[in-house]
């Protein structure tokens, strides 16, 4: 994708550069990875018993452990060595649960939604056809370093609803008769399941103008929440039974909000939630949804 910088009424397209060095792209992304990502930093180049070492290692907000491999040259192999790495990892979750501890973490560890990311300049027909047969999620990230030292990243694969084709599974050490899920898939009808029309109608009425902002929005079911992303969520929704409670990843203080329809959950004091960002908002009433939508559209403007 072309970039241009606009200055007074003139437009200047930037161009695309390389970095120095091919380990800047791991500095670079590890230094700031709460910030590109909002993922938490936990391990770099950490060692597994089997002699490879996973490029960088975190566990996201909602407690996900992230699994970070960087594709520096055209024929690294990221994705089945970050499914190795999975794998291995779901057999050592002590060593992980340590790591979290290290860095006193108050964040509970969900291993039935563990995140592969793959990160590069480009892809090829083979990784992108390998990651999107796959019925395991893996995230495939581009990037581009432009002049004035502007970072672009974007999910290069997703679909917006991604569905599994099967279980994703592996053999359990203490019965080998018995399989263990790698990946948990959630759906939106999951979300849905047990809940009023009323409140039903107004998420999809919400949901229906999410998905028209940007037809590269990823709409993805988690545990507890419905994702709304492009390169990180910029909002998630939770279903109740009197309507729609959802989160928006703003930090607090920078979220314009005239109307007051949000919660700043840092104020008084910083309250546990399973969404991402610092401001809650409920949406109960159709005649609400227009001023929400606008809050949930600055959020995707400050996260594109």
């Amino acid at each position: 994708m072309a970039v241009f910088k606009i200055s007074n009424s003139k437009v200047k397209k930037l161009i695309a550069r390389d970095l120095d060095l091919e380990r800047n792209l791991q500095e670079l992304f590890e230094a700031n990875l709460e910030e590109i990502l909002n993922i938490i930093f936990l391990a770099h180049e950490y060692s597994t018993s089997f002699g490879g070492r996973i490029d960088t290692l975190g566990i996201d907000r909602n407690g996900s452990p992230c699994i970070i491999e960087y594709k520096k040259n055209q024929n690294d192999n990221v994705i089945n060595q970050g499914l190795s790495y999975l794998r291995w990892l779901l057999d050592h979750k002590a060593d992980f649960e340590i790591l979290c501890r290290k860095v006193e973490l108050d964040i509970d560890i969900d291993w039935d939604s563990p995140r592969v990311i793959c990160i590069a300049e480009s892809y090829n027909k083979f990784d992108l056809d390998t990651a999107d047969i796959l019925p395991i999620n893996v995230e495939l990230l581009r990037y581009r370093i432009y002049d004035e030292n502007i970072l672009y990243v974007e999910p290069e694969n997703y679909q917006k609803v991604r569905i599994s084709t099967s279980a994703i599974i592996r053999k359990s050490k203490q019965d080998k008769g018995k399989t263990v899920r790698l990946q948990k898939t959630y759906t939106i009808d999951d979300h849905l399941a047990g809940f009023s029309k009323e409140a039903v109608d107004l998420f999809q009425s919400l949901r229906e103008k999410i998905l028209a902002l940007d037809e590269n929005i990823i709409e993805e079911a988690k545990a507890k929440y419905i994702a709304y992303k492009t390169s990180t969520n910029f909002t998630d929704v939770h279903l109740q039974q009197s309507g729609v409670k959802i989160y928006l990843n703003v930090k607090s203080g920078q979220l314009n909000d005239p109307r007051g329809l949000a919660r700043d959950l840092t104020k008084p004091k910083r309250i546990g939630h399973w969404g991402n960002g610092d401001y809650e908002v409920k949406l109960e009433k159709e005649s609400n949804l227009e001023g929400v939508f606008e809050l949930i559209k600055l959020s995707y403007d400050l996260n594109k």
